[in-house]
């Protein structure tokens, strides 16, 4: 067999390579760096000059700058290619009860609403913001206690008080229906959704997330006792201060099946609005105390009656969430049309395995 190799640099790829649109031409890369290095190349090449051009001043950028001390050899730094790219989605906020939420938002027709987990935010959804923007009017909102969204002190950030949070959302912006789309703690708020405003989900999508009472995960346990303990504030300023922290297997490492790749870029992203405030930290230390599985045993019943076209895609490597909960899930939701695999995948594959996972949305909502 050949050995596929990465346009930039020549490393091996593995199964799940990065392609890049350079001059008319798919290529794959082997991680985020070298698709920026390679578009930054790219940019810098005669208009009608062949792709090898755009790869030539890849390699002579790369190792005058290696050389000079000025670029890290491994792939875990620099700008995040796909949020580049993900550019054309528009920042916004709207008031609600519960709080000014914020979100991005890409694209026009039919809506699909992004729901994300714990201790992320919107910027999970960068990847199908930016693709599937062609067939859905996107939308990702940051969760209370999470992003750029705006709370009072006193606003209740339960599973259950989030959910109440899309539905006002969906009214501030006139939206009616919505496919939902759910991961981590955002798939028990999207399934808390779903049950109580079944006539407002066209389909439902969930990956690894909580379900009944399988949350917390116990590999979650200790990061709770740790916020319980009054820990957080000085963990988050750890994870922001040095980046390989939060890749390490002792934090956020086990969430992703490549945690070298992760950007210090959205390491940023997803932590610093944890501590633009005493209050914003004091806000997720109330989200993580809330985590309760009786919001979610308590719609068991509501989800036997959901008949919303449902797409269950489950990471097979994951520590958080057992695949056994995909077939629970499966079901117990009578509008299950597909239960499918991610194998190796970790909790986090939306933002990892973003090709595959957008074919399968773009197939369940052309089904």
């Amino acid at each position: 067999m050949t050995k596929r190799t990465c346009a930039a640099c020549d490393g091996e790829l593995d199964d799940n390579p990065i392609q890049v649109k350079i001059r008319g031409k798919t290529v794959e890369v082997c991680c985020e760096d070298c698709a920026t290095k390679l578009k930054e190349a790219d940019g810098f090449a005669e208009p009608g000059a062949p792709l090898r051009t755009a790869r030539r001043n890849f390699l002579v950028g790369a190792g005058t700058a290696v050389a000079a001390g000025l670029a890290p050899t491994a792939p875990v730094a620099g700008r995040d290619y796909m949020s580049q790219q993900g550019n054309a989605a528009r920042k916004a906020s709207v008031k609600t009860v519960s709080g000014t939420i914020a979100y991005a938002e890409q694209g026009k027709g039919a809506v699909a609403l992004f729901v994300h987990g714990v201790l992320l935010n919107g910027h999970l959804w960068r990847h199908q913001l930016a693709a599937l923007s062609d067939i859905r009017r996107c939308i990702a909102p940051d969760l209370l206690a999470h992003g750029d969204t705006e709370i009072a002190k006193e606003q209740d950030v339960s599973v259950t008080a989030n959910a109440k949070m899309l539905r006002e959302l969906l009214d501030a912006l006139h939206i009616d229906q919505v496919d939902l789309v759910g991961n981590d703690s955002g798939g028990g708020i999207a399934q808390i959704f779903a049950a109580h405003n079944p006539r407002r989900v066209r389909s439902l999508a969930l990956t690894n997330c909580d379900a009944h009472d399988n949350w917390p995960p116990k590999a979650f346990k200790p990061f709770l006792e740790m916020a319980a303990a009054g820990g957080l504030p000085s963990t988050l300023s750890a994870m922001v201060s040095d980046k390989n922290i939060y890749r390490s297997p002792q934090a956020l490492g086990p969430a992703y099946e490549h945690p070298e790749r992760v950007t210090d870029e959205t390491i940023d992203v997803y932590l610093k609005p944890h501590l633009r405030t005493a209050q914003r930290t004091r806000d997720l230390e109330r989200f993580l105390a809330a985590f309760d599985p009786s919001h979610t045993v308590a719609i068991e019943a509501q989800l036997k009656k959901l008949h919303a076209p449902t797409l269950i895609a489950w990471g097979t490597d994951d520590i958080y969430f057992d695949v056994k909960w995909a077939d629970w899930l499966a079901a117990a939701i009578p509008g299950t049309r597909r239960n499918v695999r991610f194998e190796r995948a970790r909790i986090f594959f939306p933002e990892e395995r973003w090709q595959e996972f957008n074919r399968e949305l773009r197939d369940h909502w052309s089904a």
